[in-house]
């Protein structure tokens, strides 16, 4: 299925290094020395055409490694297929996966291709591979195997060309050992591995991507020049982010909505004056407000402690909290501390 022969038949990208360069200024921001190994790591793992699974956690840029890894290759003229596999719902997945006959099960009123079907000789992109249930993961290792497939109902055999990626924020190695993952699957998917760093390991590149948000914005609401409170690059140095680049992206586009000058402040400078404009007041508030601001700041507070604890698991993160997932997702998205991961 992904072997030398496919894809030398498509032939090699000719230039390579352009595609990338382009790809990494629009979309894989950052200077540091450790994101400039991760692009490098892209580049060899896009000349070759096996299974990947890309490791890191919540909001470090996994599908973003992953498109690029699609887009630099052989395949990327061909369908980009993302696919959520905690949003898949386990009595549906082989369908969902490869397709189901007419007839098939109850709700089944007309045939359908799958999304396997659907990445024909491109890359299956499969998000959250740690929520497959064991029977869905028997199901996607006989495919990988041989890349033949049966659909769901059906007898006739199928096959199709297709380049399978996997993303997780997991341990996989910890899941085979709790019987939750199939050890025998995770070799298949494990050719070559890809880990995202966190935002925390990748040293100023938090201050960068903030400046680089912050002109987006502008530009998008179009507004004019704007800049930083000086306390706000010292907790963009200094915070942990635990929901990596998209708390960061969140929390700089939150601040830039509620400035009323032309100064965005995070973190403790949201409720200084600007050193650079003595005459900046500090915001008269209401009781009202002030109450409602500070349940909000203990709120991300909170979850940015759960979430650190947890390693931007949800699942965990929701159980020390005694809440249930989506409800505690819907407060995490709320915040801005992690992407919402319905796509």
């Amino acid at each position: 299925m992904q072997g030398q022969a496919s894809a030398t038949q498509r032939g090699a990208p000719a230039s390579i290094g352009v595609f990338m360069d382009q790809f990494v200024r629009l979309n894989l921001l950052g200077s540091s020395a450790v994101l400039s190994v991760v692009k490098r790591q892209i580049e060899k793992i896009a000349g070759v055409d096996v299974p990947v699974t890309v490791l890191g956690e919540t909001g470090t840029g996994k599908e973003l490694a992953v498109r690029a890894i699609h887009y630099l290759s052989a395949r990327r003229a061909q369908p980009f297929v993302p696919v959520n596999c905690g949003a898949l719902p386990e009595s549906l997945i082989e369908s969902e996966l490869f397709g189901h006959e007419r007839g098939a099960f109850t709700d089944a009123k007309s045939e359908s291709r799958g999304l396997i079907a659907e990445a024909a000789n491109g890359t299956l992109f499969l998000d959250e591979v740690d929520a497959l249930g064991l029977k869905a993961q028997a199901a996607l290792l006989r495919f990988l195997q041989d890349g033949t497939y049966r659909r769901v109902g059906g007898s006739a055999t199928r096959h199709a060309d297709v380049r399978v990626v996997v993303a997780t924020n997991a341990n996989l190695l910890e899941l085979t050992e709790a019987r939750r993952f199939r050890r025998d699957l995770l070799y298949r998917l494990d050719v070559v591995s890809l880990r995202i760093p966190s935002l925390r390991e990748r040293g100023d590149d938090a201050i960068e991507l903030a400046s680089i948000f912050l002109d987006r914005l502008r530009i998008r609401y179009t507004k004019p020049e704007m800049h930083f409170h000086s306390a706000s690059l010292t907790y963009l140095r200094n915070h942990s982010w635990p929901g990596n680049v998209r708390e960061l992206e969140n929390a700089v586009h939150r601040a830039f909505l509620m400035s009323d000058d032309d100064v965005v402040r995070l973190g403790d400078a949201a409720h200084s004056p600007d050193p650079s404009n003595p005459t900046d007041p500090l915001p008269a508030r209401s009781f009202k407000a002030a109450r409602a601001e500070a349940i909000a700041r203990f709120e991300v507070d909170y979850l940015r402690r759960l979430l650190a604890e947890s390693k931007g698991n949800l699942s965990l993160a929701a159980r020390m909290a005694g809440q249930e997932r989506s409800a505690f997702g819907k407060l995490v998205r709320r915040h801005g501390l992690v992407r919402d991961r319905s796509n």
